[in-house]
């Protein structure tokens, strides 16, 4: 592979989107976001598109997708790839921004953080439709991502069955007594340790530092805090974290909070827009270090809990950790854009 950037066969247009949705958030973050679009080749035929919307991962922000690794592809570069083929059916690739003062939202709307779930499905969705050919239909729209990614993708599609009909999620975090709760001890260490036992100290901590997250459990306090901050906060903007920074304990009422977020645990009372999606792509690394090979493995189960009928899910266990596994995206969007409507090209 070379060392620098591909020549694309198709094109990546960059914008940015004004989301009224996230002007004057908490965090005051920019509500100014830009947003990649990825024409295929031969967009210019005049034919409408579906589209395939990719969301990241925690502390993901939308120029790491070219962020290269030696003897590796870029995301865009493999899609690329993937549409120039000729044999897969063509669709528009959305690349969203969702970066926050915390470093993601889990793509849901919260008091704490601001209207992330909002921005992604009336926003974003609606640009795109505005400014691009697609099929602007439910079935003409998929949506997909790895671990805070694949979890949006998850929880995206069952609260909004009526913008999306086909997800695919990539070691997206679910069964969370699994995926989060085995840290809460460690974490509760650290705050101990070095800050009293205090969440509050760790964040002024944060906010102040010159070189921040220098500590190898740095970025997984904040990532924890941001989660708290996604799941459990008040209307007020009050954070609560689901374990005693003290002692490591869980704290019921707040883990309770969490859970009822579990994509595992949602499944069941969302379990008409699961079955009306036309697919539903799951896979993860079984060396997963955050257990997500067992998340998605109980969130397959979930699914056939509910009916989904089997052939519209791929579920694989593949040989893997939770890194360097962009080379099954392209995978899971070949299989999607099979399963969209493609009546109006």
């Amino acid at each position: 592979m070379p060392p620098w950037t591909e020549d694309l066969e198709g094109e990546l247009h960059e914008h940015v989107v004004s989301s009224r949705a996230l002007r004057g958030n908490p965090l005051g973050d920019p509500h100014e976001r830009p947003l990649w679009v990825y024409t295929p080749p031969g967009y210019g035929d005049g034919a409408a598109y579906p589209t395939i919307y990719v969301i990241q991962g925690y502390c993901g922000t939308i120029s790491m997708w070219r962020n290269r690794t030696p003897f590796r592809r870029t995301f865009p570069e493999l899609v690329d790839a993937l549409f120039a083929r000729g044999d897969v059916a063509p669709a528009l690739v959305v690349y969203v921004d969702a970066w926050t003062g915390y470093g993601g939202s889990q793509f849901l709307d919260s008091p704490a953080i601001g209207k992330y779930h909002t921005y992604l499905c009336e926003d974003v969705v609606a640009w795109v439709d505005d400014h691009y050919r697609t099929v602007a239909h439910r079935d003409g729209r998929a949506i997909t991502g790895k671990s805070s990614g694949g979890y949006g993708a998850m929880v995206t599609a069952m609260l909004r069955p009526d913008l999306f009909g086909a997800f695919a999620t990539h070691a997206g975090d679910a069964l969370f007594e699994a995926s989060y709760a085995s840290s809460f001890p460690l974490l509760a260490r650290r705050l101990r340790d070095d800050f009293g036992g205090s969440y509050d100290a760790f964040l002024r901590y944060f906010r102040d530092a010159e070189v921040p997250l220098l500590h190898e459990l740095d970025e997984l306090l904040i990532e924890t805090y941001g989660y708290a901050a996604a799941y459990s906060s008040d209307e007020d903007g009050t954070v609560h974290v689901p374990f005693d920074p003290a002692t490591g304990s869980l704290v019921p009422d707040v883990w309770e909070r969490w859970l009822a977020w579990d994509p595992v645990r949602m499944a069941a009372g969302h379990a008409d827009a699961l079955r009306s999606m036309r697919g539903i792509w799951i896979d993860a690394g079984r060396q997963d270090e955050y257990y997500l090979d067992h998340g998605a493995s109980a969130f397959h189960r979930a699914l056939r809990d509910v009916d989904v009928p089997a052939d519209r899910i791929h579920f694989e266990l593949f040989d893997g950790t939770h890194a360097r596994i962009e080379y099954r995206y392209p995978m899971a969007i070949e299989w999607l854009t099979g399963r969209l409507t493609r009546e109006n090209r």
